[in-house]
C-alpha cells in the first residue's frame, strides 16, 4: 500500500493556475495556502481535494484505491472531513502517515478552522463532547459482550435445527424453526455490522475477519458489499445520490418534501406516489431482501471479484442445505430459506428506514457532522444538553412515522404537479401574444372559460403565481 500511495502522490502544476501557484512549496519548504473558497472548487471527477485538521490532501487519483471504497471519500470532495476522518479510523497515527504523500498544503492562517458554512459552536463542542467521552473510556468496547452475542446467535442456529431434527416436520416445528432462524439473521446483521465499524478490536484486521465469517458464513453476505454501501450512509445520511439507502426514490418511493415537489414540478412518476403509503407495505419490507438483495449480493461480490467473500458466501448455503436437506427435501429446504428471507426482510426494513424515512431527505447540504449523524436518535442527558446548547433537536422515530412521513411525500408530489400545471398554465396566459402558438392560444382561451376567468387582470395573475409558490414553499418547509 506504502508503494501505491506513493505511485499516487499528487503531480504539482497539473492544475488550474490559481491552484498551481499553490501547490507548488515555497523556496525554503513552507507549506502551500489556500482558502476554503480554493478547496470547495476541487469537487469534480478530474481534481479532489478535502480537508483534514486544517491540512489540504488531494484525493484525486488516491480514492481509487481508498480502502473505505471510492464513493465514501470522494463524498468529501471540497469539504472539511476532519470529523468523519476521525469516525472512521480506529489508528489515525498510521493513517496519517499514510497521507503525507497526498498533502499538497494547509490552510491559509487568516481562515477559519471550520468551513463558514458551518456552525461552528455546533463543531467544536461536539469535538470536545466527543474527547470527553474517550476520556471517559464510553468508547472501549467489552469484547466478552460480542463474544456472548456471537455464542448465543450460533446456539440459536443449532437450536432452530435441532427443532426439526427433534420435533419433525410438521407445521408447527416449522413455523418455530423459521422464526428463530429469522432471528438468528437479523442478529447476526448487527453483530456484523459492530466489526464492520472497526468497533471491537484495536486492529482493524480482526474486526474484517470476524465479520467476513459472521455476514459470510452465517448470512450468507459479502462484507465487501456491506461496507461499500454502508460507509456511504453514515459518510452522507440521507443525502440523495450518496446514501445508497435512500436509492428507492424515484423509482419506487417520492422521499423527502423537497425531492417530492421536484419531482412532481418536473412531473415525473415512476409509481403512483399518492398511494404510496400503501403498497409500501407490499415491496417494502418483505421484498427487499428476497426479491433484491438476495441476488444482487452475488452480482456485487463477483462484479467486484471479490472471491474471499463469495467463497464465505457459498459456506454458508452448503452448511445450509447440509442441515436442511435430509430433514426437508430440496423443495422444504427453498420453502424453508424463502420464509426466513421473508420474516429478516421484515425486520431489517422496519428498523433501518426508521432512520431514513421520518427524517429530512435532501441533497447534500455539507452540514455539520453533529447535525447529520444524531438527530434520529435518542441520546443521554450529555448530548441533549450539548443539542439544547447549540439548538439542534435531536428526536426518536418509530415504525409509525413512517407511513405517516410517506404518505406526506407523496401528498407533496401531487401538490408539485398541481402547482406545475397551473404555472405552467398560467405562463402561457401570460405569454405576449405574438410569442404564442396556435396551441398555447387555444390553451389560453380555455384558461380564461374554463379554470380561472378572473385572470384576466395581471395583478391578480402574479398573485395567483405569487400562492402557487408560497404553497410549494410551505410543503416543503413542513416538519
Amino acid at each position: 500500500m506504502v508503494l501505491k500511495l506513493r505511485a499516487l502522490q499528487p503531480v504539482r502544476g497539473r492544475t488550474s493556475s490559481a491552484s498551481t501557484s499553490g501547490a507548488v512549496m515555497g523556496s525554503e519548504g513552507a507549506p502551500a495556502l489556500f482558502t476554503w473558497e480554493e478547496v470547495q472548487r476541487h469537487n469534480t471527477r478530474e481534481e479532489r481535494w478535502l480537508v483534514i485538521h486544517r491540512k489540504v490532501y488531494d484525493i484525486t487519483r488516491f480514492c481509487k484505491i481508498h480502502p473505505g471504497g471510492t464513493r465514501v471519500i470522494s463524498h468529501y470532495s471540497g469539504q472539511d472531513a476532519t470529523d468523519p476522518f476521525t469516525a472512521f479510523h480506529i489508528d489515525k497515527d498510521l493513517v496519517h502517515k499514510r497521507l503525507k504523500c497526498l498533502l499538497i498544503g494547509e490552510l491559509s492562517p487568516g481562515e477559519p478552522s471550520i468551513e463558514p458554512s458551518k456552525n461552528a459552536a455546533m463543531v467544536e463542542d461536539f469535538r470536545s463532547l466527543r474527547s470527553t467521552v474517550e476520556r471517559m473510556g464510553l468508547l472501549k468496547p467489552n469484547k466478552l459482550f460480542f463474544f456472548g452475542v456471537l455464542i448465543h446467535i450460533i446456539l440459536l442456529d443449532v437450536v432452530a435445527w435441532a427443532t426439526l431434527y427433534y420435533g419433525g416436520t410438521s407445521l408447527i416445528p416449522i413455523l418455530i424453526c423459521g422464526l428463530i432462524l429469522g432471528t438468528v439473521q437479523a442478529q447476526a446483521g448487527w453483530l456484523q455490522h459492530d466489526f464492520g465499524h472497526l468497533s471491537v478490536f484495536s486492529q482493524s484486521k480482526w474486526n474484517h475477519v470476524v465479520q467476513k465469517f459472521v455476514i459470510g458464513h452465517l448470512k450468507g453476505a459479502p462484507a465487501s458489499w456491506w461496507n461499500h454501501m454502508h460507509f456511504q450512509h453514515h459518510a452522507k445520511p440521507n443525502c440523495f445520490r450518496m446514501d445508497p439507502d435512500i436509492n428507492m426514490h424515484p423509482l419506487f418511493f417520492a422521499l423527502g418534501k423537497k425531492l417530492s415537489v421536484e419531482l412532481g414540478i418536473k412531473k415525473k412518476k415512476y409509481m403512483p406516489y399518492n398511494h404510496q403509503h400503501k403498497y409500501f407495505f407490499l415491496i417494502g419490507p418483505p421484498a427487499l431482501i428476497p426479491l433484491y438483495f438476495q441476488w444482487y449480493v452475488f452480482y456485487f461480490a463477483v462484479q467486484r471479484k471479490q472471491w474471499l467473500d463469495l467463497a464465505w458466501m457459498i459456506s454458508f448455503y452448503v452448511r445450509f442445505g447440509l442441515c436442511y436437506i435430509p430433514l426437508l427435501g430440496v423443495g422444504g429446504t427453498i420453502s424453508m430459506f424463502i420464509l426466513v428471507r421473508f420474516l429478516e426482510s421484515n425486520w431489517f426494513v422496519w428498523v433501518t428506514q426508521m432512520n431514513h424515512i421520518p427524517m429530512n431527505i435532501d441533497y447534500d447540504q455539507n452540514k455539520e457532522w453533529l447535525s447529520t449523524q444524531f438527530p434520529q436518535r435518542v441520546w443521554g442527558p450529555v448530548v441533549r444538553c450539548l443539542s439544547a446548547q447549540v439548538g439542534t433537536q435531536l428526536r426518536g422515530t418509530t415504525a409509525f412515522n413512517i407511513r405517516t412521513r410517506i404518505e406526506l411525500s407523496g401528498a407533496v408530489w401531487s401538490m408539485g404537479v398541481a402547482v406545475y400545471s397551473n404555472i405552467l398554465l398560467l405562463q402561457i396566459f401570460y405569454k405576449p401574444k405574438e410569442q404564442k402558438t396556435d396551441t398555447e392560444s387555444r390553451t389560453n382561451k380555455t384558461v380564461i372559460m374554463v379554470i380561472c376567468p378572473w385572470q384576466k387582470n395581471v395583478v391578480y395573475l402574479k398573485f395567483y403565481i405569487s400562492c402557487m409558490d408560497q404553497i410549494c414553499n410551505i410543503f416543503v418547509n413542513m416538519p
